[in-house]
């Protein structure tokens, strides 16, 4: 991903971080903010089997969309759990360059 295409991330946790606490009948975000944060998991999971399942059986322009969903709600949930883009970034970069089964093979059980 080029730089200039990250940013739409961070612009994007702007944008939600600007909804919390916004009135839930005028946005999908505050919305879901006001129901907490088990209905944003939910959501999350949700948009996450419509992801897998267009991966399977949909075209490469709906696996864009419910991916484009799924990171929607994704960064909802970081933002209701305190964190931040930049957190999964840098945990990205932690692993950068170990194995998976190395990577999982150091994680505490």
């Amino acid at each position: 991903m080029a730089p200039a295409d990250a940013a739409i991330l961070d612009r994007l946790y702007a944008t939600i971080l600007s909804r919390r606490g916004a009135d839930p009948a005028s946005s999908h975000t505050a919305r879901l903010f006001s129901k907490g944060r088990s209905k944003i998991a939910q959501k999350v999971g949700e948009e996450a089997v419509e992801t897998a399942l267009a991966a399977v059986a949909g075209t490469p322009e709906e696996v864009v969309g419910e991916a484009a969903d799924l990171i929607f709600h994704l960064l909802i949930l970081l933002a209701d759990c305190g964190l931040a883009p930049a957190d999964i970034w840098a945990e990205l970069a932690r692993r950068e360059g170990i194995s998976g089964i190395a990577e999982k093979a150091g994680r505490a059980p």
